[in-house]
């Protein structure tokens, strides 16, 4: 499968923020305002880096039952073969489906560093993570965003892979497109917008709030203006 959209469009997308991206995305009117967004719940663990952009791969886990489940190793290499063929940059989606997500862990530095290296860039889960320092050291620059850490990984059992999942409020089907930062994560409707034209007005939105934020900083804002430039009268 050939990439979707190109590398100079992923790059440019990588040097916006997520919360420009969603207001961006709101301009064009292709779906309510109240969706497209994971909830406060999942955090960006390393906030450092650029904007992650990447293409869905999804996968449901379960580490706190008893007992491995057979063929979870065969699991992993599909989904080894899977991000192999796919669309890059990949982000993988894992989706909690077990009885104790809070103690919950599938992913840690040698995860991530083996994914790295098959072009994927960041992991969006609502299972906790380890090795969070060693992500960062042997993995530098892969995103992970995660309710938080944990110790062990218990049991690692990869369950399905492909299907639609929904993790902290935010449905991703396998192929979405991703955007993420420390704000958290937006879906971008690429079905329904052009990505070069999400580009142009992401850019147009920050040359507004520039000019929004040079009206803020004058020294001759009064309360009247306030009124008149954030909140004006409808006719």
């Amino acid at each position: 499968m050939k990439n979707l959209i190109s590398f100079e469009d992923i790059k440019a997308l990588e040097s916006i923020d997520s919360a420009t991206i969603a207001n961006a995305i709101e301009f064009f009117k292709v779906r309510e305002d109240t969706v497209g967004y994971s909830s406060l719940e999942l955090k960006c663990l390393i906030p450092e880096y650029k904007s992650m952009v990447g293409f869905a791969i999804t996968v449901t886990v379960d580490s706190t039952t008893p007992g491995p489940i057979p063929g979870r190793l065969d699991k992993l290499a599909e989904l080894f073969d899977i991000l192999d063929k796919g669309p890059k940059p990949a982000v993988i989606c894992m989706k909690y489906i077990g009885f104790d997500r809070l103690r919950s862990c599938v992913a840690g530095d040698i995860l991530a560093t083996a994914v790295k290296k098959l072009n994927a860039t960041g992991l969006v889960t609502d299972c906790g993570i380890r090795d969070l320092k060693g992500i960062k050291k042997r993995a530098e620059g892969f995103h992970v965003f995660s309710p938080g850490l944990v110790a062990s990984h218990g049991l690692g059992n990869f369950i399905e892979l492909g299907t639609t999942v929904s993790i902290c409020g935010l449905t991703i089907r396998q192929g979405d497109l991703l955007h993420g930062d420390e704000n958290g994560i937006v879906h971008i409707p690429i079905d329904l917008i052009k990505i070069k034209d999400l580009i142009i007005r992401a850019r147009k939105v920050l040359e507004e709030e520039k000019n929004v934020f040079d009206f803020l900083n004058s020294d001759s804002i009064t309360l009247q203006t306030l009124k008149e430039k954030l909140a004006p009268k409808k006719n």
